[in-house]
Parts: C-alpha cells; sequence; structure tokens
C-alpha cells in the first residue's frame, strides 16, 4: 500500500477540516467498471479527494466503488473526502430534496463537501432576474442541512467576484470553498484576492485546459527542464501555490502520474513562465453572464 501524499499535503478549510490538496475529478467517467477501475487505481496511489456531481450522473456508482474497494486499502469512510454538487434544476427550493438525493445515491450519512454548481437555474435564461432569489434559496438550504451534520462543509462553484460578494453580504454561514477553472492561461486573479479576502478556499478544476495545455510550447519545456510531464507541471503549478486540483482520467497509469506532486517543486522562473500564459481563456462554461 502507497502511502497517502495527502495526509501531509492538505489545505485547512474555513470550518476547521483539512482538505486534500489533490483529489480525483469524477466527471465523464461513467459506468460502475470505469469508476471502479478509477476509483481503485486512485487509492492505490494515494488519493484521498473524490469529486462528484448530481450532474455527473455517477454518485451511486462511486458511492458502491468506495464502500467496496476501502476495505482492501485498510481504509474507512473517514479516510476520503467526499464532494458532490447540486445541481442546476435544483437551484431554489428543489435544493434540500437534490442535496438529500445526492446523500442518497453515495449512500452516506453525510457529505464533506457540498456546492452549489453553477449560479444560475436550468430553464432559466442566464439573465433572469430569478437566478440571485433561487441561489439564496438554495444556500440557506444548505446552511440547514450544514446544522443537521449532513453536509459537513458547504461551498461554491463558478460563481465570479460578483456571486461571491453578493453570497458574502446574505449568507449566516460563508462558503469554505469555490472551486472554478483555473490554470496558467485563466490565473483568476481577482477570484483569488476575493476568496483570500472573505478566508476562502479556491480550488481549481480544469487544470489541463481540457487537455490543450499539455501541448503548449512553454508548458512542455518547463516539463523538459524538470524531467517530468506536463500535467504533472501544470498540477504542480497549482498546488505550489496552495491551490487544491482534481485531475480526471479513467486511465490508471495516468492517475498514478498525476499523483506525483509532492516530491518536487518547480522553480520561480517556472512558475513565472507558466503564469505569463494568463490571458483569461476559458476551456469550459463562462458564468460571467449570469444575472
Amino acid at each position: 500500500m502507497s502511502s497517502s501524499p495527502s495526509s501531509s499535503s492538505s489545505v485547512r478549510l474555513n470550518t476547521g477540516v483539512q482538505m486534500p490538496l489533490l483529489g480525483l475529478g469524477t466527471y465523464k467517467l461513467q459506468g460502475l467498471d470505469d469508476v471502479y477501475r478509477a476509483v481503485d487505481a486512485a487509492l492505490a496511489a494515494g488519493y484521498r479527494a473524490f469529486d462528484s456531481a448530481a450532474v455527473y450522473r455517477n454518485e451511486a456508482d462511486l458511492g458502491r466503488a468506495l464502500r467496496e474497494i476501502l476495505p482492501k486499502y485498510g481504509l474507512t469512510r473517514q479516510d476520503v473526502f467526499i464532494t458532490s454538487k447540486l445541481g442546476p434544476k435544483d437551484q431554489g427550493e428543489s435544493a434540500v430534496e437534490g442535496a438529500l438525493h445526492s446523500l442518497t445515491q453515495l449512500d452516506l450519512d453525510y457529505i464533506d463537501l457540498y456546492l452549489i454548481h453553477w449560479p444560475g437555474t436550468q430553464g432559466l435564461d442566464v439573465g433572469d432576474q430569478r437566478n440571485p432569489g433561487n441561489r439564496a434559496q438554495s444556500w440557506a438550504s444548505l446552511e440547514e442541512l450544514h446544522d443537521q451534520g449532513k453536509l459537513k462543509a458547504i461551498g461554491v462553484s463558478n460563481y465570479t467576484p460578483a456571486h461571491m460578494r453578493e453570497l458574502m453580504q446574505k449568507c449566516r454561514i460563508p462558503p469554505a470553498v469555490l472551486q472554478v477553472e483555473f490554470h496558467p492561461r485563466l490565473c483568476q486573479t481577482e477570484l483569488r484576492r476575493v476568496c483570500e479576502e472573505y478566508g476562502v478556499c479556491f480550488q481549481a478544476y480544469s487544470s489541463l485546459g481540457k487537455g490543450e495545455l499539455v501541448t503548449d510550447p512553454r508548458v512542455t519545456a518547463v516539463a523538459k527542464n524538470c524531467s517530468r510531464t506536463p500535467a504533472q507541471v501544470l498540477l504542480r503549478w497549482a498546488v505550489q501555490q496552495g491551490v487544491p486540483v482534481l485531475p480526471k482520467s479513467s486511465n490508471p497509469d495516468r492517475i498514478k502520474e498525476n499523483a506525483a506532486l509532492f516530491d518536487f517543486t518547480l522553480s520561480d522562473t517556472d512558475m513565472e513562465t507558466l503564469s505569463s500564459l494568463d490571458c483569461g481563456h476559458k476551456y469550459c462554461w463562462d458564468p460571467s453572464g449570469v444575472a
């Protein structure tokens, strides 16, 4: 059994809980076989965090895989950190129902971190003025479930600086995490500053720019320079800034490779080279138009 890289490599949330810097993203992991193989490889490689969402439609398979595989590595439920997210269709008055459905699907007594996945509401135009009210209602529902111990930490995903400020003015419990797209071409300087100001953990998804960044000549040059893969260099760039990452893969070798982030350091020059790629480019959905 390999020792967990995340045991010494975690970030403290504003709830006092430690969240691993490395987690397995499960977007597009479909079917029990694929999920099972990925979870097994991840646990073997030392991953102790797993990120899902209602819209990924794999919560039930992830829950089952963890239940069956954890004992193989001498681990229990308490050894892993599980994140899921509220689907945009449940934004607003259906938020409690949506969150409880995630709990049922995962077959858990509690979820470590539960996020509002998107600032908008499915079926409403992005500019619809009902969106802010729905977000506020969802947040109040998550606060209740947090009070009940069903959601150990609550947070948001894909929020803009404006959405974050709006939430901070109205919330009773501040968000523990903001999860957004983050990579050298999208350094999210303002959002990171907002998170720092409010004591919110800033977490990255799409660290490899949907696979496009691994072939960028400047990324490959840095990787060659430190005898690492481009993916490892991109992930290291984030964790070296204290930003947790969620690389997703269904390939056991890639999953293992992506975990090798904690035994090397990028030089200041390499960090600057990668950060200089920032051009505000989004590979994923853009929430900036959501009212």
